[in-house]
């Protein structure tokens, strides 16, 4: 199958959500709504159903969720709940809500509330302290928890052999989309940022022994090719979400590639594997306690600013020549760390620009400007 078959197919899931949803639904399966952040989907992967990601809408007008919503949270819980409520989501059977942050902790009421008579909601606290063995203790009572409303749903229990095997098959994905991602950038003059996006973003709604097969072959495609010379800009990007194909296609248009990502819905969603030995709860957990450089958890080394610098040699080390950071409206974690970032960034002598961003933008054109003047000046 040519690179060029495999991408579409990759894109025409990441694009219409709601059909993969319906195509799962008419094979017999159930699907799970899984919201951000670090869900264990392996529990609901290994009870034999689909974990479905929910990452907000580019195409949809935030209307029933202001019933439920302060107008500061962000446009993803925001989104999240409105296809709750205008029947997009109807063909789920569950929704986990983790609360990580200030916005999902309330949002995960309102959603138990305004989801009271249509389907259940599955409350997902992660510890603070992941680390200390009382903060695993924690995450495995927490993950228990989540294992036990997800075996209600399925009618049937999650064994440690099922879970385990399941683990191993998500660590296979995981390392197929790491890989993906040094491939494009070797290859950026056939994966564009469009592309690159539509790619990783298909991940979140595909079962994922099928996605993992199908990448693995797109990986073996352009593993095949020679390496391009590429004559454009190379960015990294960094923030919570950036999918938005209108967004992508002004990179496009001043030949900007995207050399790798500090992105919550990309690369930091597959950076950290989970042990394949031992006691599959405990693995996961420890997966959790192993997530480090990210911006919505808790450093006990905060004060020496490692995650800016973490993102700054990302950048030297994929050969970048600057960052983009789109910072979601209304992200207090991502608001008060970007002094920090800006610190570590302008130290490195790392040129980069800073671009607001929510999923209800409809107009480009300063973003449009920003960028095309950003790359000029790294041109010059």
């Amino acid at each position: 199958m040519s690179i060029e078959t495999i991408v579409k197919e990759f894109a025409a899931v990441a694009a219409d959500p709601k059909a993969q949803l319906k195509k799962y639904k008419a094979e017999g399966k159930k699907c799970i709504g899984v919201m951000p952040y670090y869900a264990p989907e392996e529990l609901v992967a290994a009870a034999g159903m689909i974990p479905f990601g929910m990452w907000g809408s580019n195409n949809k007008t935030i209307s029933r969720a202001k019933e439920y919503c302060a107008t500061f949270y962000c446009t993803i819980a925001q989104l999240d709940l409105e296809m709750l409520l205008d029947g997009t989501m109807d063909l789920l059977d569950g929704v986990i809500t983790p609360t990580i942050c200030d916005t999902l902790r309330p949002m995960s009421q309102n959603i138990r509330v305004a989801m009271s008579e249509k389907l259940p909601c599955i409350f997902l606290a992660h510890p603070q302290n992941r680390r200390a063995e009382f903060g695993m203790k924690f995450c495995i009572d927490q993950y228990s928890h989540v294992k036990g409303e997800l075996e209600k749903i399925a009618g049937a229990p999650i064994t440690d052999e099922a879970l385990s095997e399941t683990i191993k098959l998500y660590n296979k994905s995981r390392a197929a989309r790491r890989e993906f991602v040094k491939l494009a950038n070797d290859h950026c003059d056939v994966i564009t940022p469009t592309k690159r996006s539509a790619v990783l973003k298909a991940a979140w709604f595909m079962d994922k022994a099928a996605y993992t097969e199908k990448l693995a072959a797109l990986n073996a495609e352009l593993a095949a090719l020679p390496k391009c010379d590429w004559k454009g800009t190379k960015v990294v990007t960094s923030g919570i979400i950036c999918d938005n194909p209108k967004l992508l296609e002004i990179f496009e248009e001043n030949h900007i590639a995207i050399a790798a990502d500090d992105v919550a819905h990309e690369s930091r969603a597959f950076r950290v594997d989970a042990p394949e030995t031992g006691d599959p709860m405990t693995a996961l957990a420890q997966q959790f306690a192993d997530q480090d450089f990210e911006v919505l958890l808790y450093d006990e080394e905060s004060n020496k600013n490692r995650r800016g610098e973490f993102v700054a040699d990302l950048v030297k080390q994929s050969g970048a020549q600057g960052l983009v950071l789109f910072m979601q409206q209304f992200c207090d974690p991502e608001e008060m760390e970007y002094p920090y970032l800006k610190k570590a960034l302008d130290a490195a002598k790392i040129p980069h620009i800073k671009l607001g961003v929510d999923q209800q933008m409809r107009d480009f054109g300063q973003a449009r400007t920003a960028i095309q003047a950003f790359a000029d000046v790294i041109a010059l």
